[in-house]
């Protein structure tokens, strides 16, 4: 069975990302891609690691804390990985919820103060 590689333009399009975030992943440590001269392949394992940088992207963690992450897998293994990745979602969870909060209470204001301008222009 062939490993599937990617090029670094071919990674770039499955994940929609500029050339600069993928050689940017690249030099934070969060990818290491094969390299044949000056030809990079990203292996099924990058591709993995891509997909867990993108969803902790999308759910509010800093790169550092991704970087944290991935590399307890590598010194630890899955289960303080899981436990690492625990701590970091409940801290993110706080912040959404807090987040959310102060959404809510400035959608409100703003809803009094619209219809109380709009009393006014009538």
């Amino acid at each position: 069975m062939t490993e599937t590689r990617l090029s670094f333009k071919e990674m770039c399009a499955q994940f929609d990302v500029t050339p600069r975030t993928l050689r940017y992943y690249e030099y934070i440590e969060l990818l290491s891609p094969e390299k044949d001269g000056r030809a990079r392949w990203y292996t099924a394992r990058e591709v993995a690691r891509m997909k867990l940088i993108l969803r902790g992207r999308r759910f509010g963690f800093s790169l550092e804390e991704i970087r944290q992450w991935l590399l307890v897998y590598r010194q630890k293994g899955t289960k303080p990985q899981l436990a690492y990745f625990v701590e970091l979602a409940d801290r993110q969870l706080a912040v959404l919820e807090e987040q959310r909060t102060q959404l809510d209470l400035t959608i409100k204001d703003l809803r009094v103060l619209r219809d109380e301008s709009a009393k006014g222009a009538e």
